[in-house]
């Protein structure tokens, strides 16, 4: 019997190939893990939660080791994670693994959201995903009967509510803040804190050791063409590019503290550095603080494990969610 062969449609190198018969393949990304009743080296256990059936989203929720008489409520981390809005899933391995250490450390009730991904599902959907996935969780300090999340009201404080993400993650984390500055949560519950790892901006126009030859065709920006093409201002929509004339002030964050971090390697380094300064000359009532990492490069302390620079800097993540 012939097999067949499906024609491919467009590629996006190297993360995903789309067929003609509409189906996606992607080609990055670590292999999906099941959740685990209690990770053998942290002792943190995790489960998958369904947010939402219509729209689909879900979440894997960690919890650190706890003992019996250990009644103490403990901090929220809603996390978002990487992979460029089109790879990558919070069931993922790589994930798994730095979010069990991030979480025995910190000791934080944390929730990892599958959003929706691009090229199926473009911007802004991902960003309506997330917003629908947090205030799930902050619909859980509601006392009003309706069927909660164990772990979230067992054991967590939603007075120390954090958000976080890496690279796409941490673009989500900032689109997050601003929304919560202008829109309330269930239970009024606000951020307290967010955390953005080697966040994914970019702009038009170059800024610090940006080449100025071939911007508009460098990898962050194809990136954002590939998934949310109808950008309203294209790449200096104000959800890439939060620090383009006319964004929206950056004082409207709606958490009161901020911990930016780069590294050095990274191309997008000096957007971080950017977005961190003019919050810092913006009216943000906030602290803003911003750690670099030398020698190190985008994501490195989830892509790399394993290394002295990538346990150091998890630990400072635990010191800020503590």
């Amino acid at each position: 019997m012939a097999s067949i062969t499906k024609e491919v449609d467009k590629e996006f190198l190297p993360f995903v190939r789309i067929y003609k018969d509409g189906s996606v393949v992607r080609l990055l990304g670590s292999s999906y893990v099941p959740p685990s009743p209690q990770d053998p080296e942290t002792g943190v256990s995790s489960k998958d939660v369904d947010i939402s059936q219509d729209p689909p989203i879900s979440a894997r929720l960690y919890l650190p080791s706890l003992d019996q008489t250990d009644h103490q409520k403990l901090p929220i981390l809603v996390y978002f994670h990487g992979g460029g809005f089109c790879i990558e899933s919070a069931f993922a391995s790589d994930h798994q693994q730095y979010l069990n250490s991030l979480v025995a450390q910190a000791r934080v009730v944390a929730v990892s959201v599958e959003y929706r991904l691009a090229p199926e599902h473009l911007l802004p959907i991902a960003y309506e995903d997330n917003w629908a996935a947090l205030q799930w969780v902050a619909s859980n300090s509601l006392d009003n009967g309706a069927d909660k999340e164990p772990w979230l009201m067992n054991h967590g404080d939603f007075k120390r509510v954090f958000i976080g993400g890496d690279s796409a993650g941490a673009n989500i984390a900032h689109n997050i803040a601003m929304k919560a500055g202008i829109e309330s949560l269930p239970g009024d519950v606000k951020i307290l804190g967010a955390f953005l790892t080697h966040p994914y901006f970019w702009g038009s126009n170059p800024i610090g050791s940006e080449p100025s030859e071939g911007h508009d065709k460098a990898f962050p920006h194809l990136v954002w063409n590939f998934i949310y093409p109808a950008a309203p201002e294209g790449i200096d929509n104000p959800m890439i590019n939060p620090i383009a004339p006319g964004a929206p002030s950056l004082a409207g964050l709606g958490c009161s503290r901020l911990l930016v971090t780069v590294a050095e390697k990274d191309e997008l380094r000096d957007r971080g550095v950017a977005y961190c300064d003019k919050i810092r000359k913006s009216n943000w009532e906030g602290e803003a603080e911003l750690v670099q990492v030398d020698g190190e490069d985008h994501a490195f302390q989830i892509l790399h494990f394993e290394t002295e620079n990538a346990k150091n800097f998890i630990k400072r993540l635990a010191s800020f969610l503590q």
